[in-house]
């Protein structure tokens, strides 16, 4: 059993089928860019006296302790 309801997910589903694969990736790429963004822009937020140059570097090592260390 769903813990959350999820009324759209056999949409979202049916409309991911009907995607070429290079319009699959295209969404990939543009949910990619999406989240981080959302990432820097927390980041912001959360430290707003970092210079741009202390932003990406605090964002590369937060993005660094989430790798998957398996690959």
């Amino acid at each position: 059993m769903d813990p959350k309801p999820r009324p759209n997910h056999r949409l979202y589903l049916e409309i991911l089928r009907r995607m070429t694969p290079e319009q699959r990736l295209a969404k990939a790429f543009e949910l990619t860019e999406l989240a981080k963004a959302a990432f820097l822009y927390g980041l912001r937020r959360r430290f707003p006296g970092l210079s741009e140059q202390e932003l990406r570097k605090l964002y590369r090592e937060r993005l660094d302790k989430c790798r998957n260390l398996n690959y």
